[in-house]
């Protein structure tokens, strides 16, 4: 199977999971992040995250949770829609009054947000294995900046049956140093 055919079979059982869940099991997963994801940030690093979709494991309540440890925040930021994937400070998790809407429809830092190089990645993914390969969105986006910043601690967020056993995996793709679902933790990866 390629890995656009993954990516449509995936979505659509990542939508049916997420739509069978009850608003009040949302509201407590991904609510704190776990001890063993948190041995893996270092005091004072800068998280990267994301503005989850509707179907994507939530982000929102890590960023509020980093943040009021002392942690900054960076979200990616898109100058357009060919350009690479940068990060640009985000400072107001709890009303996003520091977001505009950018080329792909995201909302993502406004312009005058300073760039930040997030020590530690909190990734988005359609699918992935025990071993910490990731299959994401098909941009690139993600592996092209990790490539750019390799000392980067990249984490993906999940839902339990985003896991498969096996991925298409290319030279350019690049391996997770941990996930976080709702029910586990795999990794850390060396």
């Amino acid at each position: 199977m390629t890995k656009d055919e993954l990516r449509k079979q995936l979505r659509a059982a990542r939508k049916v999971h997420v739509a069978a869940l009850p608003d009040s099991m949302r509201a407590l997963v991904f609510h704190r992040p776990p001890a063993p994801l948190l041995d893996l940030v270092p005091d004072g690093a800068i998280i990267g995250l994301y503005r989850e979709t509707r179907y994507e494991a939530p982000a929102t309540a890590y960023a509020k949770f980093f943040l009021e440890h002392g942690h900054e925040l960076a979200l990616p930021r898109f100058a357009g829609g060919g350009e690479p994937m940068a990060f640009a400070r985000f400072a107001d998790p709890y009303e996003a009054a520091d977001l505009e809407e950018g080329p792909f429809g995201l909302m993502q830092p406004t312009g005058n947000a300073p760039e930040m190089v997030p020590d530690v990645l909190l990734m988005p993914l359609v699918a992935f294995t025990a071993q910490g390969e990731r299959l994401g969105q098909g941009g690139g986006h993600y592996d092209r900046w990790l490539e750019r910043h390799p000392d980067t601690v990249a984490i993906g967020l999940g839902w339990d049956c985003q896991h498969v056993d096996d991925l298409p995996v290319e030279k350019h793709d690049r391996r997770l140093h941990a996930i976080v679902t709702p029910t586990r933790i795999y990794g850390p990866f060396a």
